[in-house]
């Protein structure tokens, strides 16, 4: 086994390529392409220009491929497809990127909060960098719920919408009588971060991995250092955290909608859906309302009864990190699903 500093740090070999762009009418878009060797096989760095600074990315696979899109998980960072990606079809195109405050990505803006919508809008602007048209999506946790929402509000821009332990929207349901309070916590956690003068904590590796590990009971040892070698950065005295303090429970800035929305949202959906359950995942965004599986049941049904063929659903042993714990257990099913014009059998 690795030294924990070798886990976290990982030996990478980069040659430096930078291409700038700008469309006409639009915002300048930057891409910054580094050719890296690591842990995830090849894959380029990318560095998109946006407003407020820049998204960061990893690209692995021919530009000539059909593209893909991963999306990463709340508080995650897009190593979070690192052992999947390696595993997949090499005739696709594969850009995993940082959401904005997460892994490498710039931080917001002082003043701008960090909002469900806002997160959509980051995938339009990377769409844009990339200029891609149309291409898929493969959201894990919270990435489920933005590509599910960006597969509604665009859905002519995505041909296929892959879950990983997620589903297109959180309902309402058991959640009336918090709404409110999640903005207000929101707006109050914001301001008070904004107020604060406190540096970054800096703490140990050791002690920031197994910090991470038990806040993340379903990752394991190795898949905490990975995630923490693109979320954390070295200083003097240890590591500090890259994520924006701004961002804190994922209820605060999530849309919750009604049933009656969500019927009336994946009715706009253009794409195939693969949705993989994972046998010990997560079923509602607080833990404690865990064991009700009401609401995930209603939400599979209401997407086979609107999509019909073009919704597929696979459970898989494992929990809400499967495709980073196990991914050869899911790799099979996205390959058969990215590559397959027929609806495959729901087996694993």
């Amino acid at each position: 086994m690795p030294s924990l500093t070798g886990r976290l740090e990982g030996a990478v070999s980069r040659n430096l390529l930078h291409v700038a762009s700008q469309d006409s009418g639009s915002p300048k878009l930057e891409k910054q392409a580094l050719g890296v060797w690591g842990h995830a096989g090849q894959f380029s760095e990318l560095k998109l220009a946006v407003p407020w600074g820049h998204i960061a990315a990893k690209a692995w696979g021919s530009q000539q491929g059909p593209p893909v899109l991963c999306l990463h998980g709340w508080l995650d960072n897009a190593n979070s497809f690192d052992r999947l990606i390696p595993l997949l079809s090499k005739d696709f195109h594969y850009v995993a990127m940082d959401f904005g405050g997460h892994g490498l990505s710039s931080h917001y803006s002082p003043g701008l909060p960090y909002y469900h919508q806002n997160f959509v809008s980051e995938v339009r602007r990377v769409a844009a960098a990339l200029k891609w048209s149309r291409f898929s999506l493969i959201g894990h946790s919270f990435g489920g719920l933005v590509g599910g929402m960006f597969s509604c509000v665009f859905p002519e821009m995505v041909d296929k919408l892959i879950l990983l332990d997620a589903t297109p929207f959180f309902l309402d349901t058991n959640e009336i009588e918090n709404l409110l309070t999640y903005k207000r916590r929101n707006t109050e956690h914001t301001l008070q971060v904004e107020a604060s003068k406190k540096p970054s904590k800096v703490v140990s590796q050791e002690a920031m991995l197994q910090g991470f590990l038990k806040n993340n009971s379903h990752v394991g040892e190795e898949c905490g250092a990975l995630l923490l070698q693109r979320g954390t950065t070295q200083v003097a005295t240890g590591l500090v955290l890259n994520r924006d303090r701004r961002i804190a429970k994922i209820e605060h800035c999530l849309d919750f909608v009604s049933k009656e929305l969500f019927e009336h949202y994946i009715r706009k959906l253009q794409a195939r859906v693969l949705l993989i359950k994972a046998t010990q995942g997560y079923h509602d965004v607080r833990r404690e309302n865990d064991a009700n599986t009401e609401p995930m049941l209603f939400k599979i049904g209401m997407l086979r009864a609107v999509l019909k063929e073009r919704f597929q659903f696979v459970e898989v042993t494992g929990n809400h990190y499967v495709h980073m714990n196990q991914p050869q257990l899911v790799a099979s099913v996205i390959n058969s699903f990215l590559q397959s014009k027929e609806r495959i059998p729901a087996q694993l």
